[in-house]
């Protein structure tokens, strides 16, 4: 329905034409920043109701057990099962964040979520078979435990922004309420966190859509081919800036394998489609400082690097 109305708009009350760059991408930007923002909405407000049923400690409980690097392995097994898409994990992340949850383990959500889920593995399965479907979750699950684990380690709270840690002193505060206050609580809370971060889904959407009109659809099949050393890093360094979910990425997988990529690399560059994102980095910027950011964004990247040579040696 919402890309009927994309579709409607942009290519007939403005009358571009379909198949023009300029097209395509106000067609992806109208398109997303309505399905974003409702799913922003939804999800924020739907935490937020939930999280006022749960206390800070009885979360923690869930997520940060008393077995080192157990709470990522949960948090990575979670994130298979919410197929949110890399912004809108991030309202998530910040709710994990505020419940006293550990940082290790609340990336180790942050990168399974939008890179590992039932949609990936339905898709996956069905254009590719049960074999690489698995390869490709239980990879993503195995990147997002060890970038958690290896964030946890470094200690860097202290560089997550100020004010988060701020909102989760307030919610540690909150008494118990009626069921009329939590739905309040809950509405005003979505607002504020939405006046917040609405610019920066903005500009990364605006991003994501002027790489989708206007990237040249041939350019991993040009350079990331089997005979070249470097393609699996080169497939990552080129899906960073891109941006989709799970669902939109796999048909182009699909195109990439049929031009004869090797399995590492294309699996890669998914995995850095929907796990890191240039937009994506704009928009946690408002809640990770600078070194923080590029410390989540090295070490996955360098993990997914490690994943596609192992499945291009043995695959």
């Amino acid at each position: 329905m919402l890309k009927n109305l994309a579709d409607y708009l942009v290519f007939q009350v403005i009358g571009l034409d379909a198949k023009s760059r300029l097209g395509e991408a106000l067609d992806f930007f109208i398109y997303d920043t309505v399905k974003i923002f409702l799913l922003l909405t939804t999800i924020v407000y739907a935490v937020a109701v939930i999280r006022s049923y749960f206390s800070p400690e009885r979360t923690r409980r869930i997520l940060s057990h008393n077995r080192e690097y157990v709470g990522n392995v949960l948090a990575a097994l979670l994130g298979i099962v919410t197929p949110f898409c890399s912004c809108s994990a991030v309202p998530l992340f910040i709710g994990f964040v505020e419940s006293g949850i550990p940082l290790g383990v609340t990336f180790s959500f942050l990168v399974s979520s939008p890179m590992v889920n039932e949609v990936a593995l339905i898709m996956l399965w069905g254009l590719f078979g049960w074999k690489i479907a698995l390869t490709y979750v239980g990879s993503g699950v195995v990147v997002a435990i060890l970038a958690g684990m290896v964030i946890g380690r470094l200690r860097m709270e202290r560089h997550v922004q100020d004010y988060v840690w701020e909102i989760k002193v307030g919610a540690a505060e909150m008494q118990e309420q009626t069921f009329r206050e939590k739905l309040d609580y809950a509405a005003d809370y979505t607002v504020a966190l939405l006046k917040k971060i609405w610019p920066y889904v903005v500009v990364g959407i605006g991003l994501g859509a002027f790489i989708h009109g206007y990237a040249p659809e041939d350019l991993l099949v040009r350079y990331a081919s089997r005979d070249n050393i470097l393609a699996v890093p080169l497939a990552v360094l080129v899906g960073v800036p891109l941006y989709s979910n799970a669902a939109g990425i796999v048909p182009v997988v699909q195109a990439l394998m049929e031009k004869g990529l090797p399995i590492g690399t294309v699996l890669a560059f998914m995995m850095a489609v929907t796990a890191l994102s240039f937009p994506e980095a704009v928009i946690l910027k408002n809640v990770l400082k600078t070194r923080l950011l590029a410390t989540f964004f090295g070490i996955v990247a360098a993990a997914i690097i490690i994943v596609g040579y192992l499945f291009n040696a043995i695959l």
